[in-house]
């Protein structure tokens, strides 16, 4: 009952707020479209003829054509109440392509799907509204590689990292996740993309954890082998090592870059990593 109290609640206030509701002139009767509806006979008339009845004659027949109020209103009284139920399947798409046929404009439906979010729930709200973009023809663009990858990761990847980019072949990524307490970045690196060789300085302490947490890429100590980096993977980098860390060339990476406190700490950046060396990397 509560559920119910709800619904109704919101499509009261609905056709409160847009003034939808008024009921229409004798002028605007006699223009108003008879609605004429076959579905049910269409696709259940040997199997359930007396459905298709109702369907058809009663609910789209009779109810649809009563004159009381508006098609208009009828239609958003309908996309309102299947939103409320959770219904967001074929049949609210087809309610909401009725309610556009019948004068409804996409800033009236995104009002009214708005408002309807705060009474029914805002999934609900998104499902309808993914439908609705289609309806009206609003196309989502199209993911970039950036954006699929951002996905697949829980930490962000931040804005370019602008100001190192001097020390990094290709694009990498900043996101800071503490500046307290223990420093800790989102670095993100695209494909192909790695740091130069460089080296944590520190009297004592000192030195960088790598945390990998989204795609692949590769860590290198001068005079060793790569090692490949996976979510997951931890890499200790002791101070005062010369080394590099970036992606692997056909995938993102991200990592966690965590500073290790120590003293009389600096970076020293150096040359960038030969590119005949990082093309053997598969």
């Amino acid at each position: 009952m509560k559920k119910i109290f709800i619904a109704f609640l919101a499509l009261a206030l609905c056709s409160i707020c847009l003034n939808l509701s008024a009921k229409p002139s004798n002028t605007e009767k006699k223009t108003m479209t008879k609605v004429v509806q076959t579905a049910g006979r269409d696709n259940l008339g040997t199997f359930a003829p007396e459905f298709a009845h109702f369907n058809d004659d009663v609910l789209f027949g009779e109810n649809w054509n009563n004159q009381d109020i508006s098609l208009k209103t009828r239609s958003i009284i309908t996309v309102v109440a299947l939103m409320s139920q959770g219904i967001t399947d074929s049949s609210l798409k087809y309610h909401l392509q009725n309610a556009k046929n019948n004068g409804v404009t996409k800033e009236e439906i995104a009002a009214v799907i708005t408002h309807t979010a705060f009474y029914a729930g805002w999934p609900k709200a998104w499902a309808t509204f993914n439908l609705a973009k289609e309806v009206w023809n609003e196309k989502t663009p199209a993911l970039t590689e950036k954006d699929k990858y951002a996905q697949t990761i829980m930490f962000p990847i931040g804005a370019p990292n602008t100001a190192y980019a001097k020390y990094f072949i290709g694009q990498s990524y900043l996101s800071p996740v503490s500046t307290s307490q223990v420093k800790i970045f989102n670095v993100t690196f695209e494909p192909k993309c790695r740091n130069n060789w460089h080296i944590h300085h520190a009297k004592t302490g000192g030195g960088q954890m790598l945390i990998a947490v989204g795609g692949r890429g590769f860590y290198q100590e001068w005079g060793k082998k790569p090692v490949e980096m996976k979510p997951g993977d931890v890499i200790n980098i002791p101070a005062n090592v010369k080394h590099w860390h970036g992606a692997a060339p056909d995938s993102w990476f991200s990592h966690l870059a965590i500073e290790i406190d120590g003293m009389e700490t600096s970076n020293e950046w150096l040359e960038p990593v030969n590119d005949a060396e990082y093309g053997k990397l598969k």
